[in-house]
């Protein structure tokens, strides 16, 4: 092999280590062509439902006038923090099966079907009858979703924020991989005692109103592989099947071997 020929098979096997090292990246809402637009907008807020886990808290320009509707300072503060040793903080309401809360000095509050912003407002309205400044606060704690399929990073998502998409949480995981179908997402989602479920089209503009765009708590988001990996995936199944036969025939001849050839020498 000639100086020539070396170079140019360097300079080709460099030309594709730079292109194997780029990220395919594969566009979303491909029926968007304009250079700018307008998409109607939805109004959402995640609904609290039973076994949700809610963080309410309640303040004042005068802390000892709510001490009465704030739960005690303890340690830890989440059921999910049950076995961590952390700073003291207050604890979680836990909704019971029937929907329920009981606040301290409130009582008892139905809360299942309430937005997270609902409630701050209805309890907010109820404290002020008695502190005039106070303000309530409410987070959900238990706020995570499930990606997996074809993503880059497979993963449960703890959410922060109460308005959270499908495109926030593909986001969390590295994006859908050149190998997933963009066009046929699917969420699965928990509500009201049965399981309902929705595939998304990515590459169209509709989905953006879908009410499936706003993730829940408990969302299982799965993106499915394209035909190319399931090709590939089938193929490495059936050579590594191949290989596995072959290599119990290579073994099983070198013994059948082993054994002629001793039974040759003691003759």
């Amino acid at each position: 092999m000639n100086t020539k020929t070396i170079l140019i098979a360097v300079a080709a096997a460099a030309m594709l280590t730079a292109c194997s090292s780029k990220k395919t990246v594969l566009p979303y809402f491909t029926d968007l062509q304009a250079t700018q637009g307008e998409i109607a907008a939805m109004e959402y807020s995640p609904e609290i439902k039973p076994a949700d886990e809610l963080f309410i808290t309640v303040i004042s320009t005068i802390p000892e006038a709510v001490v009465q509707y704030n739960m005690p300072m303890v340690n830890p503060a989440a059921t999910s923090e049950l076995l961590l040793s952390t700073t003291a903080r207050q604890l979680t309401y836990r909704v019971s099966d029937s929907g329920d809360i009981d606040m301290p000095t409130l009582g008892r509050v139905h809360v299942a079907g309430m937005s997270v912003d609902a409630l701050q407002e209805y309890l907010q309205k109820r404290v002020r009858e008695d502190v005039s400044d106070a303000i309530v606060r409410v987070e959900l704690v238990n706020y995570n979703v499930v990606v997996a399929g074809e993503v880059t990073k497979p993963a449960t998502v703890p959410v922060t924020s109460r308005r959270f998409t499908v495109l926030d949480a593909l986001g969390a995981v590295g994006d859908i991989t050149p190998y997933g179908e963009r066009d046929n997402v699917l969420v699965i989602r928990e509500e009201n005692g049965k399981r309902t479920f929705a595939r998304l089209n990515l590459n169209e503009s509709a989905t953006l109103t879908s009410p499936y765009y706003y993730l829940q708590p408990g969302d299982y988001v799965y993106v499915e592989p394209n035909h190319v990996r399931q090709s590939n995936a089938k193929y490495n199944q059936d050579n590594a099947f191949k290989l596995s036969v072959i290599s119990t025939i290579v073994s099983a001849s070198s013994v059948v071997a082993s054994l002629v050839i001793a039974l040759v020498i003691n003759r």
